[in-house]
C-alpha cells in the first residue's frame, strides 16, 4: 500500500475506528434536520430536498459500510489483513476518496466474495465453538463476519459512491408544452475529499422527454458528470449544458458542499473554528464542527442567438453576485455558508464572535438532538 499524502492519515487501531465512525454517525444522523430548515427558510425547494435527503441516506450508509470494513482495525493482522482506514486529517476530515473508490470495486465483486464465503449463522457457530473449546478469542472469524457484513451492504445498494449519476424528476409541463425537470446528481469530490450535491433545474424544448430520449439524455449524463468539479464555476457548468444543448434551457444550478468536519480529536485545523474547539473542551461526541457551503445561480432571462446561417437558439443569461464583484470570481448568484455543531462548542464561537463567521448562519446540535438555527 502506497504512504498515505501528508496531509493523510490513518486510523491504527479499532478503538480509534470505532470513535471516528461513531462521530459521523451522529453527524449524518442530523444532516436532514439541517437540510430541512434550509429548505423552510427558502434555501432549497421541497423537491429539492428530497433529493438531498437521499444523498444524505447513502452517505450515512457508505460510512456504514466503511466502519464494519475497519470493524477489526488493528486487530486483524496477517497477509491482506493490515486494513486501515485513510482520511484527510487537514482539508476536510472525510475519508479520502480512494476509500470511495475502493467501496465501489468491492460493490463490483460483492456477490462473489459472498458466495465463497461461510454463511452469517456458521460464522457465529464456530466463533461459539471456538470461545468454549478452545477458550480462545476468534479474531479471525471476527473479521470474517465483518467483511461478511460489509459484503451484504454493498449488495443491498443505496450507497454514496465516488460518482452518483444523474437523475431527473418531473416537476411541471406536458408534451407539447415546455416540461420544468430536476436534474440531481452528486460525487466524491477527489481534491477536497468532500461529497459534493448537484441540483439543476431546466426547461426542456425538446420533442421528446428528456429522461426517455435516447440521444439526448445519455449526452446530457455525460456531459455533466465530466462538469462535476470542484474546480468549475457554477457559471461555466450552466453556460456548457446551454450551449451545447440547444433545447435544454438551465434556470437553477445549486451546489452543497458537505463538509469539511472539524473535530480536535482527528482534525488539524488553524484559525477560528481550531481555536474555539480547543477551548470548549467538550464532552467525547460533542467535539466537532461541520460546515454546509451552498452555491446558487439564477437564470435572469434570456435572449435569441444565431447558431448558425438560419437557426438561432435560446440562450440564458444569469445573475451574479452584485456585492463588491465577487459575482464574477465566484461564477455564481449567491454563496451561503452555514456551520453545524454542538452546544458547548457553539458557546464558545458565540463569545468569541471571530471575524469571518458574522455572516455565517449557526445550526446548534441540542444533546437530544434537536436543531435550531441562530445567527
Amino acid at each position: 500500500m502506497p504512504e498515505p499524502a501528508p496531509d493523510h492519515t490513518e486510523l491504527y487501531d479499532d478503538l480509534t475506528a470505532r470513535r471516528y465512525f461513531a462521530k459521523f454517525d451522529r453527524i449524518t444522523g442530523h444532516m436532514p434536520r439541517v437540510a430541512a430548515e434550509l429548505e423552510r427558510d427558502g434555501h432549497l425547494t421541497r423537491p429539492e430536498l428530497r433529493q438531498i435527503a437521499t444523498y444524505m441516506e447513502a452517505l450515512q450508509r457508505s460510512f456504514q459500510a466503511l466502519s464494519l470494513k475497519y470493524l477489526m482495525t488493528g486487530r486483524a493482522e496477517g497477509p491482506g489483513l493490515r486494513q486501515r482506514l485513510a482520511f484527510d486529517r487537514h482539508e476536510s476530515g472525510f475519508p479520502v476518496a480512494s476509500e470511495l473508490l475502493f467501496m465501489a470495486n468491492d460493490a463490483a465483486q460483492a456477490m462473489g466474495h459472498l458466495n465463497d464465503m461461510p454463511s452469517e449463522d456458521e460464522l457465529k457457530d464456530r466463533m461459539v465453538r471456538q470461545i468454549v473449546g478452545d477458550q480462545t478469542i476468534p479474531t479471525g472469524l471476527q473479521y470474517a463476519l465483518a467483511q461478511r457484513l460489509y459484503y451484504q451492504m454493498l449488495v443491498q445498494g443505496g450507497l454514496f459512491l465516488a460518482r452518483n449519476d444523474v437523475q431527473a424528476q418531473w416537476l411541471s409541463g406536458v408534451d407539447g408544452h415546455r416540461r420544468t425537470w430536476l436534474l440531481s446528481w452528486a460525487v466524491y469530490d477527489t481534491l477536497v475529499n468532500l461529497p459534493v450535491i448537484y441540483l439543476m433545474e431546466i426547461e426542456d424544448s425538446g420533442r421528446t422527454a428528456l429522461p426517455r430520449d435516447d440521444r439526448r439524455w445519455p449526452a446530457v449524463q455525460s456531459h455533466l458528470m465530466a462538469q462535476s468539479l470542484n474546480g468549475l464555476k457554477l457559471l461555466t457548468i450552466a453556460q456548457g449544458l446551454d450551449t451545447d444543448f440547444d433545447d435544454l434551457h438551465p434556470k437553477v444550478l445549486k451546489r452543497l458542499h458537505l463538509g469539511p468536519m472539524y473535530s480536535s480529536v482527528f482534525t488539524l485545523q488553524s484559525g477560528p473554528i481550531g481555536e474555539v474547539l480547543a477551548e470548549a473542551r467538550a464532552p467525547t461526541g460533542q467535539d466537532w464542527a461541520l460546515v454546509w457551503t451552498l452555491e446558487r445561480l439564477v437564470s435572469s432571462g434570456s435572449q435569441m442567438e444565431k447558431t448558425g446561417w438560419f437557426s438561432t437558439a435560446e440562450r440564458q443569461t444569469f445573475a451574479l453576485d452584485p456585492f463588491m464583484g465577487r459575482g464574477a470570481e465566484t461564477g455564481a448568484s449567491a454563496t451561503d455558508r452555514f456551520v453545524i455543531l454542538p452546544e458547548t462548542p457553539y458557546q464558545v464561537l458565540a463569545e468569541r464572535n471571530p471575524p469571518g463567521f458574522h455572516d455565517v448562519t449557526r445550526f446548534v446540535v441540542s444533546p437530544s438532538g434537536h436543531v435550531m438555527k441562530v445567527r
